[in-house]
């Protein structure tokens, strides 16, 4: 009996082993955009020990920069009945907490989660949300204080912001402006088709830079708004790193990377059983401050070279 009774449990453990978890990601913009962000977390699961294919089942939509998409997207990844949902940014999380109450959801990236009432707290999120999640307002000072210090003559900056960005950050933004004697011009989009709008205003009014805010759309369309900078000569601070490795100038902010490679850990507590509302929310370790010589060599601009060196990365 005790020999039955052994046999039991191996086999249940066996069948739990072998069972195959399902996991949805909504991303704000492509297959390709999302590339490295994809892959990071995936590796993440694999050193854990989910590998696509074998033991998981990853099912992948992509907003491809449009708002109205994340709703349909949501929905439809809810209907497949994933055992865990992994997003960033707010128009993902939102459409996510819309569509369900009760399946898992892991912010791999968010600016401001308690700010922005996707979670209670940092230690108790309760719900069925947590993971990831930065001060953004703090991050967003930082930003242009850097920008002014690596252009110390700049007097006007064209602030770009989406509707759905987190007001925190523009008001922290504002705030820096005073102190630095920067003057600063708001421009606020709901699509990419008003990029060239934009900066074409911000050129008329006399805009030396632009200081783009943190959006997950701005991500997904950041080739686009690089060309845009080049184009009217309007030098850029960005979110991320990926910003300034195409062209842009510069770039201050947590490395998205690591943070989706994090986020497979709170999937793998998930899929072992552990309740979203019992794991508190982290923050990032590692944040990046990336220039671009070339494009600052292209528009005549020399970088003060106690900013080269405060630099984690520095593209020649």
């Amino acid at each position: 009996m005790v020999g039955l009774a052994l046999a039991s449990v191996h086999l249940a453990e066996a069948q739990q082993a072998n069972q195959t978890a399902r996991i949805g990601i909504l991303q704000s913009g492509s297959a390709s955009s999302s590339m490295s962000r994809i892959a990071a977390l995936r590796e993440g699961l694999r050193e854990l020990g989910h590998v696509e294919g074998k033991n998981i089942i990853i099912d992948y939509r992509y907003a491809e920069g449009k708002t109205d998409q994340f709703a349909v997207l949501a929905a439809e990844l809810v209907q497949l009945k994933p055992d865990v949902l992994v997003t960033s940014g707010s128009p993902g999380i939102v459409a996510l907490m819309k569509a369900t109450n009760k399946i898992p959801i892991v912010m791999a990236a968010i600016g401001d989660a308690v700010g922005n009432r996707f979670v209670k707290s940092l230690a108790q999120p309760g719900g069925n949300v947590t993971g990831l999640s930065f001060l953004d307002p703090d991050i967003s000072t930082k930003r242009l204080e850097l920008l002014k210090e690596a252009m110390p003559r700049v007097v006007r900056v064209a602030l770009l912001r989406h509707v759905s960005s987190g007001k925190q950050s523009l008001e922290a933004t504002l705030a820096t402006s005073r102190p630095l004697k920067v003057q600063v011009q708001i421009l606020e989009i709901q699509a990419p088709n008003e990029f060239e709008g934009a900066f074409r205003s911000a050129k008329k009014s006399g805009a030396e830079a632009i200081n783009v805010l943190a959006s997950p759309i701005f991500f997904a369309y950041r080739k686009e708004l690089v060309d845009l900078s080049a184009k009217h000569r309007l030098p850029g601070m960005y979110e991320n790193k990926e910003f300034v490795e195409i062209g842009g100038l510069l770039s201050y902010g947590a490395n998205l990377d690591d943070l989706y490679r994090r986020a497979a850990t709170y999937v793998d507590k998930i899929l072992k059983g552990t309740k979203p509302a019992d794991l508190p929310v982290e923050q990032p370790m590692k944040f990046e401050f990336v220039i671009n010589l070339k494009t600052a060599k292209q528009i005549s601009l020399t970088i003060p070279p106690n900013v080269l060196a405060r630099a984690d990365k520095v593209i020649k």
